[in-house]
């Protein structure tokens, strides 16, 4: 047999034993009876018992083969064949949230859950042409290296931007190990030519709380949710702790745009408003339904008058929050519906550091509202149109505000 032939093999087992295994991983996470998270990682052996596989998986061999043999360009030699025979079998199953993801948008998923990452300290954006920008944070790495607001990315280390990169895969580039060099190259307003910058990267903490008293009226403390991530409970307490003792009485949540993260960081979140009580319900195929309580312990704020924003971009963790403490007449909701993701899903890291997320289990909120498809109604409807974002005027902001000072 032919070199060329036997490689053509290899790519060939490589892909029947991958697409095996991720069929082995769907019976093990629906079969299992763990308590877990929206995003949560759970390590796999590597290898499975093939003895499971459908009886008809003789047919996946006979088109492949036929594949192999006349396909014009070849058959890849990296793990792409791996990665579409997943991602095939995924689509299959007709649900959005259960997925397959690559080991670089991965490493990104878990930073940001995570909330530490090994970066530079520099907001990534990119304006109106598709050029990257770059922002430093105060006292930031890239800010001591020299980089400015404004200064457009155009190379990271030997790699060359393309236009067809997504934002994410220019923020990996930047990412790395903890104390060693990434050499970035920018194009800065007023420079004929291009400078490079050389920043060790640092170890990175990224908020996922952020508060204030807010300018309007002294009484209330406003708080912003970005993401629910391993330190957003303790982030919260802390804001909800220095708001009071800045004179706060009332508050404002903020959960616009939020797209959700760690179920049990929604369950300390609505647990820092309420003194007991369902959080939610979970509903797994074969099993009781399961009831997330409110934690003893934490700082709390129970009585103080609360209103919640809301929009499309609200969705799971943050419908988690939003709902129960709407069930509960807790906390008045101001804004728009929201997304309506009402599931959960195991997430469980592969060999290659790909992942495989799985949804286990439906919830509901304490009310046994369903969430899924759905969404949230506000008790106040508040719209942000287009000639609100040109005037830069935020109205649901205004209107919660408006009903905090009315509160009694």
């Amino acid at each position: 047999m032919s070199n060329h032939s036997t490689s053509k093999k290899i790519v060939l087992y490589r892909v029947i034993i991958s697409f095996l295994l991720a069929l082995f991983i769907f019976g093990l996470g629906l079969g299992a009876g763990y308590g877990l998270t929206t995003y949560f990682r759970l390590n796999i052996p590597a290898t499975a018992d093939n003895a499971a596989a459908p009886q008809n998986f003789g047919l996946f061999w006979e088109a492949w083969r036929i594949v192999e043999r006349d396909f014009y360009s070849g058959i890849p030699g990296d793990s792409q064949p791996t990665y579409g025979a997943i991602k095939g079998a995924l689509a299959a199953l007709n649900d959005p949230y259960t997925l397959f993801v690559e080991p670089r948008p991965r490493a990104l998923e878990k930073a940001q859950l995570d909330g530490r990452f090994g970066g530079i300290g520099a907001f990534v954006s990119r304006n109106e042409a598709g050029s990257v920008l770059l922002e430093p944070m105060v006292d930031s790495p890239a800010e001591q290296a020299g980089l400015l607001k404004g200064d457009v990315l155009i190379q990271v280390d030997d790699t060359l931007l393309d236009p067809a990169m997504t934002t994410d895969e220019v923020v990996l580039l930047i990412r790395g190990e903890v104390g060693a060099p990434v050499t970035l190259v920018v194009r800065r307003a007023g420079e004929s030519a291009p400078l490079t910058i050389e920043v060790i990267r640092q170890v990175v903490e990224t908020p996922s709380v952020v508060w204030r008293i807010t300018p309007e009226d002294p009484a209330v403390g406003y708080v912003q949710l970005r993401i629910f991530s391993n330190r957003t409970t303790k982030e919260l307490e802390r804001a909800l702790s220095e708001l009071q003792t800045a004179g706060a009485t009332r508050y404002l949540l903020d959960l616009r745009g939020n797209g959700g993260g760690l179920l049990d960081a929604a369950v300390g979140v609505a647990g820092a408003f309420l003194e007991e009580g369902a959080v939610l319900i979970e509903d797994r195929r074969d099993q009781d339904p399961k009831i997330y309580s409110v934690r003893k312990g934490g700082f709390k704020v129970t009585a103080a008058p609360l209103v919640i924003l809301v929009d499309g971009g609200t969705a799971s963790a943050s419908e988690i929050v939003a709902g129960a403490l709407q069930d509960y007449g807790r906390a008045t909701l101001v804004g728009e519906r929201t997304y309506g993701k009402g599931s959960v899903q195991l997430v469980y890291d592969l060999s290659d550091q790909s992942s495989v997320h799985v949804t286990i289990a439906k919830w509901f909120t304490p009310n046994q509202h369903n969430i899924d498809g759905e969404g949230l109604t506000p008790d106040v409807e508040v719209l942000f149109s287009e000639d609100d974002h040109a005037a830069g005027t935020d109205p649901q902001y205004l209107r919660a505000l408006e009903l905090l000072q009315t509160m009694p």
